[in-house]
């Protein structure tokens, strides 16, 4: 097969820089009004769950409008990476195993067992996992991501923040938008909204409707198959989304939520980054087209995969918000928030990322995961005097089910038998190796209950005009368990014959997790409870109406957990120490929870008669047991480490030098660092062995983002505007293990849009770029499993580009 699959899709990639050249730089924050006289007025936010002034806040924001949300092109959280420093969003094996980091600090790969240290809130709802609120979002009203850890008012898994998305209410006033999109890769896509009264002053609804589909960016050459599709990472979704808002009077109000959303794509492929001594027998194996390429040339973006890699996702929710007015408290109110969500997503993988067929996970339903959560939040706000306060409680109950089967392919033996015979002889064990029947393997199930209840308190005092003082308090209790059953429907033949040759290569190889024999009908039942306090103090002093100091300390806390996932001991040999431990099942998965201590000096300051808003503070973050999760080309083992400190500065910035032009833009330093002593890494093995002392991987020192918005009348009843927005990336390491190969060097991405809009909003033609200097880099990097010394990786997006047509009513 030819390895210059859609050379016409590559040819039109070169053609996307001419759409909007003169477009210049970038964006991050904030949700932006404008006074007649130009100056910015009041930025509204929701961080301590009541509306407060920006600039009024204690906390680290970042703020993005539905209009700057607009002109940068983000649809979902991983595309609101352009605009905040700090921020990072990766995927790996499949996009709803992805990877928010904030500071430097998340939890990176595919283990559902972890849980989040990004906490992601919809619409008050916290959804359980980074990747299940990957979904077009709709209207939406603005985003707020906040730094540090927030576990008083948004509970666990907040350690490094919390993206906080709050979506448009429906009007009482009718209405409707549409939008359709058209791009490059053969991107085509639309919405459809409509909003308005049901009755009148009582109840309003709104329903937004979504669709989009794209190629994919990537090219595959799937070798003999049996995959037939030849591109990767393309988009085919739908989305629903109902809203109805009560307003009967007497106080109360309320907004009923619904969502559906329907993926039916392929993804993701690794490419080769670095390739190992096995790179000649893969290409032995793969057949017409060839399997690697020599050197590796990993932005030709041509993977290599022989089987399918389906991404089907089923996600629906409901979510009901009741407020009511307390006037016997003072004009207090009571907020209640109960929600439920079900998301199932079924996946099918080339595990080795080779088309030469070694070991796969199918796509019939053997491998999926699925949540099901149910939360209720009850909470009181209100003034006595000179105290705000917010008295609450919070429970919700989830339940995660999981599959996963890795199985032998076609060439298994044969890839092994060349492997084990350094590429001379592939009959070597034949014996032995033709027991690796194809479509045999693994096969495990998991699942796993957690419910979390809390009680929380957050409070402000004003001793005066100028001083204030905030005290919060949360305390959580979580109670997990788990059942994890293994088996094989190989029965363990290989694994067993492959101890009988007394070569520790060969039963290493033979008796990895995935096919150690121990494992075989073995039932793992676990159980761990916790109890924690998370907090706040936040001293606050406003020297003038245009400058705000704080200090604060913060305490926060993710959940403890169970890898779900196959440990075993190594091999061991019969003669050494600890030979009784060689490839048994660790069957005590759990490891601790997580917490912070966050230490913030900072100050707000609006300047020039109020065209600009300059903030900045510097942070001290210490982890204690952060939990490390490292893939070692097989699967993923969990570290606690004891200690990870994390401190820097973050600074933005918003200037309204007139009323046609803004510039925003942040800056994030944060030294993110493992313990230098090699003894507090308790675990030390090959991939933790570089870790004493360096950056965490994923953790660039740097990490900026600036734009420029410019709005112009050209004639009567029409505006030219035009965005673009830079996100900026000092170096990282894109592996686990810090491995020199895995290294990514600085980098940017320019976004652009050029628009010509009805005075009035009722029409809009824009031209727009995303990565507009198709700037290549590495989302993550890792071992290729299976070919030791190979390295794979998952690159960001190219540079797409396209037209957008929107018309209103």
């Amino acid at each position: 097969m030819s390895t210059t699959i859609h050379s016409s899709r590559r040819r039109s990639r070169r053609l996307g820089v001419l759409l909007l050249a003169g477009a210049s730089l970038t964006t991050t924050s904030a949700a932006l009004a404008q006074g007649t006289d130009g100056a910015i007025e009041e930025i509204v936010v929701t961080a301590q769950k009541r509306e407060q002034n920006l600039q009024d806040v204690p906390i680290v924001v970042t703020v993005a409008s539905a209009q700057l949300l607009q002109d940068t092109g983000v649809r979902d959280i991983k595309d609101l990476t352009v605009l905040t420093p700090g921020l990072m969003v990766v995927s790996t094996a499949n996009e709803t195993q992805s990877t928010a980091l904030i500071r430097g600090v998340g939890t990176a790969g595919g283990n559902i067992g972890l849980e989040s240290s990004v906490g992601t809130v919809i619409d008050g709802v916290y959804r359980p996992r980074v990747g299940v609120a990957l979904s077009d979002l709709g209207d939406m009203e603005r985003i707020e991501v906040l730094k540090g850890p927030q576990g008083t008012l948004f509970g666990k898994n907040t350690s490094a923040g919390v993206i906080n998305v709050v979506t448009a209410r429906p009007s009482f006033d009718p209405g409707a938008k549409a939008e359709l999109t058209i791009g490059n890769y053969g991107e085509v896509g639309g919405s459809l909204s409509i909003e308005g009264p049901i009755i009148a002053d009582k109840v309003a609804g709104s329903l937004v409707v979504v669709s989009r589909k794209r190629d994919g960016f990537y090219d595959v050459a799937p070798g003999k198959g049996p995959r037939t599709q030849d591109d990767d990472s393309n988009r085919n979704f739908y989305s629903l989304r109902g809203q109805l808002v009560f307003e009967p009077g007497n106080g109360f109000d309320a907004r009923l939520i619904g969502d559906f959303t329907r993926r039916d794509e392929s993804c993701c492929v690794g490419v080769q980054r670095v390739n190992g001594a096995t790179a000649p027998i893969v290409q032995a194996l793969a057949g017409a087209g060839g399997g690697v390429l020599s050197p590796p040339d990993p932005y030709r973006r041509l993977a290599f995969a022989n089987r399918d890699t389906t991404q089907k996702i089923r996600d629906g929710g409901v979510s009901l918000e009741m407020n009511q007015d307390l006037d016997a408290l003072g004009g207090a109110q009571l907020t209640s928030i109960t929600a439920y969500r079900d998301w199932r997503w079924i996946t099918g993988s080339d595990s080795d990322y080779t088309n030469a067929d070694i070991i796969y996970r199918g796509d019939n339903g053997d491998t999926q995961n699925r949540f099901r959560q149910f939360s209720q939040e009850l909470r009181i706000g209100g003034s006595a005097g000179i105290v705000d306060y917010t008295v609450g409680a919070f429970y919700a109950h989830e339940k995660l089910d999981s599959r996963v089967a890795q199985l032998y392919g076609a060439d298994f033996p044969q890839f092994l038998a060349l492997l084990f015979s350094g590429g001379t002889n592939p009959n070597f064990l034949a014996p032995i190796l033709s027991l690796a029947t194809a479509g045999t393997g693994s096969r495990d199930v998991y699942a796993q209950k957690d419910d979390t209840f809390a009680l929380f308190t957050n409070n402000s005092v004003r001793f005066t005009d100028a001083l204030e003082l905030t005290v919060g308090l949360r305390y959580t209790t979580d109670r997990k368990s788990a059942v994890s059953s293994f088996n094989a429907t190989d029965g363990g033949r290989l694994c067993n014959a492959g101890q009988g040759t007394g070569s520790a290569a060969i039963i290493g190889a033979l008796c990895n997790p995935f096919f150690n024999s121990n494992f075989i009908g073995v039932v793992s039942r676990q159980k761990r409870s916790e109890e924690a306090l998370s907090g706040t103090a936040k001293l606050s002093y406003r020297f003038s109406p245009e400058l705000l100091g704080y200090a604060s300390y913060s305490r926060g806390y993710k959940s403890g957990g169970f890898n779900l996932d196959r440990v075993a001991y190594p091999y061991v040999a019969p003669s050494q120490p600890n030979a009784a431990l060689s490839l048994k099942p660790v069957l005590d998965t759990s490891f601790p929870g997580e917490f912070v201590d966050s230490y913030e000096v900072g100050a707000k300051s609006t300047l020039l008669d109020r065209r600009l808003y300059l903030n900045a503070t510097a942070f001290y973050q210490k982890f204690t047991d952060y939990q490390l999760n490292a893939f070692n080309g097989f699967f993923f083992n969990v570290f606690p480490v004891p200690e990870v400190t994390s401190k820097g500065v973050d600074v933005d910035m918003l200037y309204r030098p007139s009323k046609q032009l803004t510039v925003q833009g942040g800056l994030t330093i944060a030294d993110t660092r493992y313990p230098k002593s090699t003894a507090s890494l308790l675990a030390l093995t090959p991939s933790t062995a570089r870790l004493p002392g360096q950056r965490l991987n994923l953790a660039p020192l740097y990490s900026g983002s600036a734009s420029v918005t410019y709005e112009h009348p050209v004639a009567e009843g029409l505006l030219v505007r035009a965005n673009a927005s830079v996100k900026y990336n000092s170096e990282y390491n894109a592996g686990s293990d810090l491995s020199p190969l895995k290294r990514q060097a600085a980098h940017a991405v320019v976004n652009a849009r050029l628009s010509l809009a009805s005075e009035d909003a009722r029409w809009a033609v824009e031209l727009w770029a995303a990565n507009l200097t198709d700037t290549q880099y590495v989302q993550t990097a890792y071992d290729a499993p299976f070919q030791a010394g190979s390295v794979d990786a998952f690159l960001g997006a190219p540079r797409t580009f396209g037209v957008t047509l929107r018309a209103s009513y």
